[in-house]
């Protein structure tokens, strides 16, 4: 897959904490020697390997050992840390030659199939074999990495070798290359039907992947102005126009020259033994002699005395005011980012220039009205070997393009002068020394995503790793005065800097299919000049596709006794147990779990609501931003966020509804809130979100002004949000007819919601927002209360607990003592449409099915669980990806509100994928299931199921959803449990006999097949329209 985390800086987190985070057991320290009682020392050749450096990191518990290949260079950079979730990661420097897409295609060309695993698809089919808690890869800028992690050793080592295998002796056949890359091809071979069906289109799951991706606008404006400012890095990920250029030959030479242990850089973590993993790892490498790939590391453009300024064009957004559609930034080259620490001092002034709404960049561009949000490149990104800092906004009107960069000169101007108060820098550092203390399950996958980026540009990763030094050193230059101010003045007060705008177009959707259609013309005709006139072409191409279809048909019966794997048996029948203990403050009830937290206490909270009318739970999301942004009539939003940062890790609000898991009638609905801080500030935080929560002042002077912020930003981040997780809207839509847990999904963070949102942040200003600010001054009244219908959840270390609890029932003595119930109302008719389309400006589609099922205690809902899983591996892939020509597709069921799903994500012919969901249950009624099957579907259920989990998550099930222990532990068995016969009975009953009870949903460009007479329901989301008239 294409990494757009890689690719482009996080938009409101400028400094990553979440690496620094402690194992979820506790230890001194972990060493090389955790499992061998033979240390090598610095020069020893172990398996092939010379043992170059090693280093102990106190403050992240962990020890870092480099090794050298002898034969290849190959590096490998082992972190030995008392965590069971171990990692694994081999990567290559992939500079892209042109913007073909090359190392995107062939990172999904190498998991087709490999010398030791001559078998279609291994990595697909290795997921349902293993237990492993995450397993991808991922195509970046300069450098494609495949990872994974586990907390078994089997499936490890099962794992290390597919991965290795597959990336160093991949087969690279003709026929993966155009499944994976691009062909071209009848739309529907196999269909009988008229000209639609036998129209020729270009295919590829790849090339529709990034068809997708350019249709998300954030997406585009990023990836063109990387064009501008790194041209030496073409486009890896590929860009369609330049995707079908790329041949089959290319593609190979590409593998041979850059997919060698050469150019290679391995990472292992945790606690797992070194001496096996080299021995392993060695094994696969020693064959290999060296090579002199090409490593060079690219670096962006010079940016000269001149300023420049770049304009391209891009989409209009249907959802935002046809005046505000301009995307401008500015860009400014920063030091080498070897230099770790003024890399991390740049990263402090980043944070304080943009981060919250308090600081100075907000306040002087989104809130003095420039623009509704920051563009996709803002931040400063290190991920180059010199840093890149952007800043620049969305949704801004074409007078003002200028204006933004103007602001911005101003504001760097105005705090070079003034400097930075010393409370903003401390709340930063605190940020980070709680982020070193806060337990996470996912700490080697987060090291090895941080390290791999710098690390194949020249940065040290034992410097990278080297954390205290590196804020010690921070702390020293700080100290001196005017040091800030100093790397103001160094990188951001000259003129060198790239300007660089997208302006809408109107026709940019139509242009794009022009241009398609005239190289596919173009394309078929060249084959027509090699086949003899394009009555053969057409033929040529049909016969290729047939054959690849052949092909991927005999793949779906391929023995697969080559592949490796674990088994159920590996998987303990009995859930290892959490101690909770169950108390109650007044009437509160309150769960504590009790456990090593590195001195933090962590808190949640869920006030449950009766009658909530849906004109108060729509907006529930506003509010919840609107506290975070409005301020007290004491403190202001700067003020609140300083002591947020000083005093906890963070806090949070936000709607919650849970499904019953015994009743798919019920449901609950509320609010919930939630923190975490160092034990000695909890009291601290309870005073925090007490002021936030009951004290926001709505009636202030600017409370409307920021309040419509808010609605604009939200509005015009909502058809990108769409573009890249399309699947996941069009489900909730699905779901909403079903169950009221769904309608209330569906109404929270579905396509209503951004109904109503782009509908609000279309409003004029004669008409204000007085009507909605009452109807949150209503929910502020009943959004926490110290009653029966508040639940509280707090997770800290035995030693803390008499003064959590004493700090927690005071926070509750002055909430409000009874719970507000609304008037009770009709509930909205939301019937049920079995067809919903929703058109939207992209070049593919996200479809969804939903099905109604039974509650989570149903003896079916396991069942229901496995067919998922058998249908997504065994059928549902094949036929969607594979065939298709889908991004991706499966199956889902949920016992928790009771449903059974299909999606498809990215799809290039939704017919086709409706008409194999609509067959599915009955395919999967007459397919003769073996054990082999089964056991599949069971491991890839338990990979979520026991998935390592962080301490603050432990007991959450419960607190959340009701769902006890017993409940689990029965589930559990029941799973295990399930047999073939289960699995069609379901299929029958659920699917066969519910199909007629579903309800789908499709978004994207209307199409002739799409008609209301043929049952379909047509639903605009435009309301831009409406703004521009207004």
């Amino acid at each position: 897959m294409l990494r757009a985390a890689q690719c482009r800086p996080l938009k409101l987190q400028r400094f990553s904490t979440s690496l620094w985070k402690t194992s979820p057991a506790r230890r001194k320290h972990a060493t090389i020697t955790d499992t061998s009682n033979n240390p090598p020392n610095i020069g020893d050749e172990l398996h092939g390997f010379a043992f170059k450096r090693r280093e102990y990191i106190p403050e992240l518990e962990l020890t870092a050992s480099l090794f050298q290949h002898v034969g290849t260079d190959a590096e490998y950079l082992h972190v030995a840390r008392n965590d069971q979730n171990n990692v694994f990661s081999v990567g290559f420097k992939t500079n892209p030659p042109d913007a073909t897409g090359v190392p995107h295609i062939l990172e999904h060309t190498t998991l087709c199939g490999s010398q030791k695993y001559p078998i279609r698809d291994p990595f697909f089919k290795m997921l349902p074999r293993s237990l492993s808690n995450f397993m991808n890869a991922f195509t970046s800028s300069d450098h494609t990495t495949y990872p994974f992690a586990t907390t078994n050793p089997q499936d490890f080592y099962n794992l290390m070798s597919v991965y290795l295998d597959a990336t160093l002796h991949p087969l690279l056949n003709p026929n993966d290359f155009i499944q994976e890359g691009w062909r071209i091809g009848p739309q529907n071979p196999t269909s009988k039907g008229g000209e639609a069906d036998n129209k020729l289109v270009f295919k590829g799951v790849v090339y529709n992947e990034m068809k997708g991706s350019m249709s998300d606008a954030s997406y585009l404006y990023y990836i063109k102005f990387r064009e501008q400012i790194f041209p030496s890095l073409n486009n890896s990920g590929g860009d369609p126009q330049k995707m079908t250029d790329l041949t089959y030959q290319q593609l190979k030479k590409f593998h041979a020259d850059h997919y060698h242990p050469s150019n290679a850089k391995i990472l292992t973590y945790g606690n797992m033994d070194l001496h096996q993993h080299l021995q392993a790892i060695g094994s696969q490498l020693n064959s290999f002699r060296k090579t002199y790939p090409d490593t060079e590391i690219r670096q962006p453009i010079y940016l000269g005395e001149v300023p420049q300024n770049i304009t391209v064009r891009g989409p209009m957004d249907p959802l935002v005011d046809k005046d505000t559609q301009f995307k401008t930034s500015t860009s400014w080259l920063m030091g080498e980012t070897s230099d770790i620490n003024e890399t991390f001092s740049l990263s402090i002034l980043s944070s304080l220039l943009l981060d919250g709404y308090g600081s100075p960049l907000y306040k002087n561009l989104i809130e003095a009205g420039l623009g509704s949000d920051w563009s996709p490149n803002t931040g400063f990104d290190t991920s180059a070997p010199r840093g890149i800092f952007s800043i620049g906004l969305n949704g801004v009107k074409e007078a003002d393009v200028e204006e933004v960069k103007h602001a911005i000169m101003q504001t760097f101007t105005a705090f070079y002068k003034s400097g930075f108060d010393k409370i903003k820098v401390d709340g930063i550092l605190h940020q980070l020394e709680l982020g070193l203390k806060h337990k996470t399950a996912q700490f080697g996958m987060n090291l090895m995503q941080r390290l791999q980026p710098g690390w194949f540009n020249g940065v040290d990763p034992f410097q990278a790793l080297a954390w205290d030094k590196t804020v010690a050193a921070f702390k020293a230059n700080y100290a001196k005065k005017g040091y800030l101010e100093s790397l103001i003045e160094k990188y951001l007060l000259n003129g060198r800097t790239l300007t660089f705008t997208m302006e809408p177009s109107a026709t940019y959707g139509e242009d794009l299919e022009k241009e398609e259609a005239t190289r596919l013309e173009g394309k078929i005709a060249d084959v027509a000049r090699t086949a003899g006139g394009e009555e053969k072409a057409r033929a040529q191409l049909r016969e290729t596709e047939l054959a690849l279809l052949k092909e991927q048909e005999s793949a779906s019966n391929q023995d697969l006794s080559c592949l490796p794997t674990v088994h159920v048996k590996d998987i303990p029948r009995q859930k290892e147990k959490k101690a909770l203990r169950e108390g109650t403050i007044d009437s509160v009830k309150v769960q504590w779990r009790e456990a090593p937290t590195n001195g933090l206490t962590y808190f949640r909270a869920i006030n449950t609501f009766e009658h909530l009318p849906s004109e108060l739970r729509m907006l529930i999301p506003l509010f919840t931003e609107a506290i975070m942004r409005l301020g007290t009539k004491d403190m202001s939003m700067e003020t609140l966020e300083n002591v947020i940062k000083l005093k906890t890790g963070g806090i949070a609000a936000s709607y919650h509804a849970s499904a019953s898991p015994t009743n798919l009638k019920s449901s609950s609905e509320g609010m919930s809130f939630s923190g975490y801080a160092l034990d000695s500030n909890i009291p601290a935080m309870f005073e925090l979100l007490k002021n936030i929560i009951l004290e926001t002042n709505f009636d202030g002077p600017e409370a409307e002004s920021m309040i419509r912020e808010l609605l604009q930003s939200s509005s015009g981040g909502a058809i990108n949000s769409i573009a890249e997780s399309g699947h996941s809207y069009a489900r909730r839509f699905a779901e909403a007819g079903l169950s009221q847990h769904g309608q209330l999904s569906e109404d929270i963070s579905g396509l209503t919601q951004v109904k109503l949102t782009s509908s609000l942040a279309a409003r004029p200003l004669s008409e204000g927002l007085v009507d909605i600010i009452t109807k949150l001054k209503e929910i502020q009244l009943l959004a926490i209360s110290n009653s029966g219908a508040m639940r509280v959840a707090m997770t800290c270390g035995s030693e803390s607990s008499s003064a959590n609890e004493a700090s927690l029932q005071a926070f509750l003595s002055h909430l409000p003592s009874h719970s507000i119930n609304t008037p009770i109302r009709s509930p909205p008719d939301f019937s049920r449409n079995a067809k919903t389309f929703f058109p939207l400006p992209y070049q593919v589609y996200y479809s969804a099915l939903a099905l109604p099922t039974v509650p989570y205690t149903n003896p079916s809902s396991a069942p229901l669980q496995i067919l998922s899983q058998l249908l997504t591996h065994k059928h549902l892939h094949h036929e969607i990806r594979e065939k298709g020509g889908a991004y991706g597709g499966g199956a889902y069921a949920r016992g928790l509100g009771g449903v059974f799903g299909f999606y498809s994500y990215r799809d290039p012919n939704p017919q086709n994928t409706m008409k194999i969901v609509q067959d599915a249950g009955r395919w999967a009624v007459e397919r003769e299931w073996t054990d082999r099957d089964i056991e599949e579907a069971k491991l890839s259920v338990f990979q979520s199921l026991d998935a390592p989990e962080s301490v603050s998550e432990e007991g959450l099930t419960k607190f959340l959803n009701g769902i006890d222990e017993d409940m689990e532990q029965t589930k559990r068995e029941q799973l295990l449990d399930v047999r073939k016969a289960d699995v069609r009975y379901v299929a029958e009953k659920y699917l066969v006999g519910g199909m007629s009870h579903g309800n789908w949903a499709i978004l994207g460009e209307k199409k002739d097949w799409v008609k209301e007479s043929e049952g379909w329901n047509i639903q605009s989301l435009g309301m831009a329209e409406a703004a521009s008239e207004s």
